[in-house]
């Protein structure tokens, strides 16, 4: 029972996080609540089976640590832009073969890292979170498009979810801190309900119980630019990824060494292949469980482990996943408002150092995310190029993680021999 306590703390504050981003997708791309739904279920399966995957470890796959795999953030403007040129086939198209190159270059990704230290993952964190801002905006006042949006009664609802979870943030602390967006947006949607506001339809249409299908939305299309965009999601990832088992490893008096890390690299990229032949997301490690960790003392696998499996069980269980999808789009925008506010602080935390550090990172810095903002609000800038190129310089997040990239190795093109891996992870996990 005290696994299984342990296990359930984990899900709920990883919950949130996995839930909101096939919500905020789904959304995007105009799905049905039918669709929502499985997307939901099916993602929250897929993050149990990708968590599993690390917690094993085997000859090939599995780094062997207490860690929870969860949607990844910076997946969510490159997949909307995706979704919009080439339709949903196209993401699933694009995911199905970065996940395959990443398994296959596992080994080589991770003498890649070395080209993302902490000025780059910084500077792409804080873009990610200041790019996703304007669509917590649109939400905020009813989506895009709404017949009422901007109502008096859609701006109650968002600030209303907005100021509960400042309250909790503000006066709770430990476990309930650690969830306050998800108690905000139980709040915001009961709040809701006594207003008219929320729909139960699709809760009460929605199975018990389903069988997940592949290629639910239809088979996947590949095309080039795609698959370049979400093979530099999967890299940021893998980078957010080990700053993450360092820290874990840290707790548990471990070192992984380079095999670890290749099979860890390996376990994420066979995770984002199945989430695409199931129509999930690619993933990478929450750091709000290794919080938890520290938090309660416990770093066990079989935690971990427990965590998983229950993740898997409410993959099957569409019903559960249709109450997320009636939170009404203001209270949803309220909490991703927080949440993509604390990407941004996250971000700033991260480059405080290596800017004080030095003039050459500010410039990086500076550019970069002035690119990242730029195209966000001028998406049209470089509407001349071809349509495939479009996809990488009318993303914001993309555009501003390249030229983080390209800046980084134009001022600092001697790369230290030693590994690059351990000094944005040591930094991240201090």
């Amino acid at each position: 029972m005290k696994t299984a306590a342990l296990g359930f703390q984990h899900l709920l504050a990883m919950y949130t996080g996995a839930v909101l981003i096939p919500l905020i997708v789904g959304g995007a791309l105009g799905l049905s609540s039918a669709q929502l739904t499985y997307l939901v279920a099916i993602d929250l399966l897929m993050c149990g089976v990708a968590t599993i995957l690390q917690v094993i470890r085997t000859k090939w796959f599995g780094i062997g640590l207490p860690v929870v795999l969860g949607c990844t953030f910076t997946a969510i403007g490159p997949m909307i832009a995706i979704g919009g040129q080439y339709g949903v086939s196209g993401i699933y198209g694009a995911l199905l073969a970065s996940g395959l190159l990443v398994m296959l270059f596992a080994r080589f990704f991770g003498k890649l890292v070395r080209f993302f230290p902490t000025v780059v993952t910084g500077t792409v964190v804080t873009v990610i979170g200041i790019t996703l801002i304007p669509e917590a905006i649109k939400n905020m006042g009813g989506g895009e498009g709404a017949e009422d949006f901007g109502s008096a009664s859609n701006l109650l609802l968002a600030f209303g979810t907005l100021a509960v979870i400042i309250a909790l943030y503000r006066f709770s602390t430990g476990f309930t801190r650690a969830i306050s967006i998800m108690l905000g947006l139980i709040a915001g949607t009961v709040i809701a309900a006594f207003f008219g506001k929320v729909d139960f339809q699709a809760v009460g249409e929605a199975d018990v119980f389903h069988m997940v299908e592949p290629f639910y939305f239809g088979m996947p299309t590949f095309h080039w630019s795609a698959i370049l965009t979400m093979t530099l999601v999967a890299m940021v990832s893998l980078v957010e990824s080990t700053g993450v088992y360092f820290a874990v490893s840290d707790m548990r008096d471990e070192v992984p060494d380079e095999k670890d890390l290749t099979r860890g690299y390996r376990s994420e990229g066979l995770a984002i292949f199945l989430g695409a032949v199931f129509n999930a997301f690619p993933y990478t490690a929450f750091s709000q469980n290794v919080g938890l960790m520290n938090m309660t003392g416990v770093k066990s696998r079989k935690v971990i482990f427990t965590t998983g499996g229950m993740l898997i069980i409410l993959g099957f269980l569409p019903k559960i996943a249709a109450v997320t999808t009636v939170i009404p789009t203001p209270v949803l925008g309220g909490a991703m408002l927080a949440m993509f506010g604390m990407v941004i602080s996250q971000g700033i935390k991260m480059l405080s150092p290596v800017i004080r550090d030095s003039t050459e990172n500010s410039m990086i810095v500076a550019c970069s995310i002035g690119m990242g903002l730029g195209v966000t609000t001028v998406p049209e800038l470089f509407r001349s190029l071809p349509e495939g190129i479009q996809i990488l310089t009318s993303n914001g997040i993309v555009a501003g993680s390249l030229t983080a990239i390209v800046l980084n190795i134009v001022f600092h093109a001697s790369f230290s021999k030693k590994s690059a891996v351990e000094v944005p992870a040591a930094e991240r996990a201090s």
